[in-house]
């Protein structure tokens, strides 16, 4: 177990990060806070939301903020204002990571390094069928890491025809505009069906797809187990969820952030009091 340092004060050499989301929560600044004080660093982590996305990013250069996580609606509409993009973000146009250098805003994607890994260590073979609801920029990343895998056989789910088309067609995968009644041994959530708010009691597939799949994913993180991976949990199906893709591209923010990759253990610690220890356990083969 790190031990944890108490922060004396907040000074003028402080630095702060932030993240920006439509719906923002507090697992990313008690994960990021835990991990300063375990490392004992000068830094500070905020969550907020905005109206005012070109306010809110010439906020992050004119203060000098060292980095920013970009979560829903924000990712592909915060590109143009920014200098330039890193080879991650660049590949599938979506950012989900701001880093601040003197005044020079470079956007990342840590959230496909997250999936890749995961799906890699979870062991699941690439021959495997899956169907991938939704086309944001969190399905790109997605769709772009199971590409990158190897995986062959998926069909992108969404509504929306132009972008679920444009998704489909870049990384090679099929389209339906409804989910359909034939599930896949692979289901995919990258909408924000389960989320805590409006829709927090959906179940992003039916009941009898979730039980004849082999492996439930979930992007949604709060809460940390949605109404999807609950019943997955339940049927004995693999299992991938949001909290653990959000503590994975975190820890990549934080190296981006402060240039120190944290240990296992204190990554176990910060997710444990960030998530819970059920998440926290199944992150251990991943960190």
């Amino acid at each position: 177990m790190t031990a944890f340092r108490e922060k004396q004060s907040i000074g003028r050499d402080t630095q702060l990060c932030m993240s920006l989301s439509g719906r923002p929560g507090n697992a990313g600044s008690r994960l990021h806070n835990t991990l300063y004080g375990l490392l004992g660093l000068d830094y500070i982590y905020k969550s907020f939301t905005t109206t005012d996305l070109p306010a809110a990013i010439g906020g992050i250069r004119a203060l000098g903020i060292r980095g920013c996580a970009i979560s829903m609606p924000f990712k592909e509409a915060v590109i143009p204002l920014l200098d330039g993009l890193e080879d991650s973000a660049r590949a599938i146009d979506s950012v989900n990571t701001i880093v601040n250098d003197g005044g020079v805003l470079t956007g990342y994607n840590t959230d496909y390094t997250a999936v890749r890994d995961l799906v890699s260590r979870r062991g699941i073979d690439p021959a495997t069928p899956f169907l991938l609801r939704g086309s944001g920029g969190m399905a790109k990343a997605v769709a772009a890491a199971l590409r990158d895998l190897g995986f062959r056989d998926g069909t992108i789910v969404a509504r929306n025809a132009e972008a679920g088309q444009a998704l489909a067609r870049q990384y090679g995968f099929g389209w339906l505009p409804e989910l359909p009644e034939q599930g896949a041994a692979m289901l995919i959530n990258v909408t924000p069906l389960g989320m805590e708010g409006a829709q927090e009691s959906e179940l992003a597939f039916t009941a009898g797809q979730i039980a004849a799949c082999e492996v439930a994913f979930d992007v949604v993180a709060q809460p940390a187990e949605t109404p999807f991976i609950k019943a997955a949990l339940a049927a004995g199906k693999i299992v991938i969820s949001g909290a653990e893709v959000i503590v994975l591209q975190a820890v990549e923010q934080f190296v981006l952030y402060t240039g120190i990759r944290p240990d296992a253990d204190a990554v176990i610690e910060a997710a444990t009091f960030a998530h819970g220890s059920n998440v926290a356990a199944r992150l251990r083969d991943a960190v």
